[in-house]
């Protein structure tokens, strides 16, 4: 029963067999192997974008951080939530990356708003050569607090971004997530929705470790390029991203395995809203949601088994009737039978 992260789960079997399939004999390394041509042409099609600029990394941190390091210059800063991955959960990598450009939060909330972002925005550039200029906005979708933007709000927030002429970056960790729940299209909800680049997650969704950075302007792809070697993060055999994400893309199995995962954290929270003191404290739009259980239900969890965040307090010790926050997050590869035993162990 692991329910602490999308990162915990297998990769796919179809993901594995496109790898055993690269290892064999011999190919060109560095992103000039012909599967990576055939991924590029691939996600070109799927975002209706022919000219985009297509590389692989092997994590999320590195796909956002050398995006917008290519976006920003060192004395600007990226606009972002306070939720924002980036923000909380990257270890300064986009400012280290950017070479010291910051960040600034926008807002209190998960989801950016476009007055609190206008407000952000237009408080920079007070203060002359002594204050940071204005950089890109950065949209986590989904948001780390399991909220999915919808396309107006998307657009009505790269429209405040444009209005001051910047640059528009969406992470994309649960990119699939977010738009097996939308129902739209890859690219209504990047580039028609005002985006200049984007993180396209695979690691969370069934891979083994590949991320696509998307830019929509192609006169970024050589600088892109030169920061993912100087920052270490061109592979030299390159071809085993290159098949991860060709299995991951194959007779759409990106999206597969995203409607699955969501469809298994609906059918955990149906559940768990039936047991006694459970409080649903954030969204539950895609595949996570945060909650609170009693100390006793987190305690006889944990002795079976089941795995995931308790976000504060001790489990062990203390009032059993005390509520103790939780993250709960589904992959696509948790079966019903578990579901079912984690939401019957949280009854009693």
């Amino acid at each position: 029963m692991y329910f602490a992260s999308d990162n915990s789960g297998p990769v796919h079997a179809e993901v594995m067999q496109a790898l055993a399939r690269a290892n064999e004999g011999f190919a060109m390394p560095y992103g000039a192997d012909t599967v990576m041509d055939e991924v590029r042409a691939t996600l070109r099609d799927i975002f209706e974008a022919p000219d985009a600029v297509v590389h692989l990394v092997a994590t999320g941190t590195a796909a956002n951080a050398l995006a917008l390091a290519t976006m920003c210059q060192p004395f600007e800063t990226v606009f972002c939530s306070p939720t924002a991955h980036i923000h909380e959960d990257e270890c300064n990598a986009p400012e280290f990356y950017s070479g010291g450009a910051k960040l600034t939060i926008v807002g209190t909330d998960d989801k950016m708003t476009p007055d609190a972002l206008h407000a952000a925005i237009e408080a920079e550039e007070t203060r002359g050569v002594h204050g940071p200029q204005r950089g890109p906005v950065s949209v986590t979708q989904v948001t780390e607090r399991g909220a999915v933007y919808s396309l107006s709000e998307l657009k009505a927030l790269t429209d405040v971004a444009k209005g001051f002429g910047l640059s528009c970056h969406l992470d994309g960790a649960r990119f699939a997530n977010a738009q097996v729940t939308l129902g739209c299209t890859a690219a209504e909800m990047t580039w028609k929705a005002g985006f200049d680049a984007v993180s396209f997650g695979g690691t969370k969704n069934g891979c083994m470790g590949v991320e696509a950075v998307i830019l929509f302007d192609p006169a970024k792809e050589w600088e892109f390029e030169l920061r993912r070697k100087r920052g270490g993060h061109l592979f030299s055999k390159h071809r085993y991203l290159s098949a991860q994400m060709q299995g991951y893309l194959a007779e759409d199995l990106w999206l597969k395995s995203a409607k699955q995962a969501n469809a298994n954290s609906a059918r955990l929270l149906a559940g768990l809203r039936d047991v006694p003191d459970f409080t649903l404290t954030s969204a539950a739009d895609a595949n996570l949601f945060f909650a609170t259980l009693p100390r006793a239900t987190h305690q006889r969890l944990s002795a079976a088994g089941a795995k995931y965040y308790v976000l504060a307090g001790d489990v062990e010790v203390g009032d059993l009737d005390e509520q103790l926050p939780c993250r709960l997050v589904s992959g696509w590869s948790v079966s019903e039978v578990l579901i079912d035993q984690f939401i019957a162990l949280a009854k009693g």
